[in-house]
């Protein structure tokens, strides 16, 4: 916070200087009146500076927030209240010059009723952004899919759009209505990953053997019970007869949701089917 002041608290001096200057010179009063409000709307300036600049150390102290709301929405919140600061900042300025802002507020309303009727798509995408970050939908750092749109890591939630990194590190912005609207999977929120396998042998195989590669897949998975979880749905069985093949299913989940890893365990268990194969 202090850092943030340093700026603004450099200003003072200049303002000072600027005051000493005024009261020691011969001005008239009309001059005199002019001064006045300048040294006063340097001072609001400084003011509302130091409390814009001091607002991004702040928000990192609000940890305890970010866990009642989430992240995104505390930046949303700062952003806010950032634009809050500077257009009382400007009403404080212009109070001081005598201009009245109730009837500037009130053109500044017709105004922004004609833009709204033509910015109706900014008003749809910011709505948007308010309701992914209240619903939590996803967060900064988050792997999300939206089909036909984008897949990648969450790098930001703006007022308007979403800023997306791709997996070829090329970023995406897509617009806040497009992700509140459409179906999103969230990959980083898995609480397991799926393997469904259909594996196919010969018709030259008999029962006693298909009862045995069954029985062995599920010891072997009866074996890894770290890496894969038979609590949820686990199923081996003989599934179908296809045109070339007797269709046997694999279909279970193993606890890590790292991609790195479940590559890893699917390798491991290709092999050990192989072999129970043979």
């Amino acid at each position: 916070i202090i850092d943030a002041l340093i700026p603004p608290i450099r200003f003072v001096p200049i303002i000072l200087g600027l005051f000493f200057a005024f009261q020691s010179l011969d001005m008239g009063e009309g001059l005199h009146d002019i001064s006045r409000q300048i040294i006063r709307s340097l001072i609001a300036f400084t003011i509302f500076w130091g409390l814009y600049r001091a607002i991004e150390p702040v928000g990192r102290t609000l940890k305890g927030l970010e866990r009642l709301l989430t992240p995104a929405m505390v930046q949303w919140m700062l952003k806010v209240l950032r634009v809050v600061l500077v257009f009382i900042g400007a009403a404080v300025i212009l109070e001081i010059w005598g201009i009245a802002i109730g009837p500037l507020l009130a053109g500044l309303g017709l105004f922004g009723a004609a833009v709204a009727l033509g910015a109706q798509d900014m008003f749809k995408n910011l709505i948007g952004g308010l309701t992914i970050i209240t619903e939590k939908r996803f967060h900064p750092g988050e792997w999300i899919r939206v089909d036909g749109v984008v897949e990648g890591t969450v790098m930001e939630i703006g007022f308007r759009s979403t800023a997306i990194r791709r997996f070829d590190k090329a970023p995406v912005h897509v617009p806040n209505s497009q992700l509140s609207d459409a179906a999103l999977t969230n990959f980083s929120r898995m609480t397991h990953r799926r393997i469904y396998w259909t594996i196919g042998v010969t018709y030259s195989t008999t029962t006693e053997q298909l009862k045995t590669i069954r029985d062995g897949i599920l010891a072997y998975l009866d074996e890894q019970k770290e890496v894969f979880d038979l609590d949820v749905t686990t199923f081996v069985r003989v599934d179908s007869f296809n045109a070339s093949s007797i269709d046997i299913m694999l279909y279970c989940f193993t606890k890590t949701t790292v991609w790195g890893e479940w590559l890893e365990i699917k390798e491991a268990l290709a092999f050990a089917i192989r072999d129970i194969v043979e």
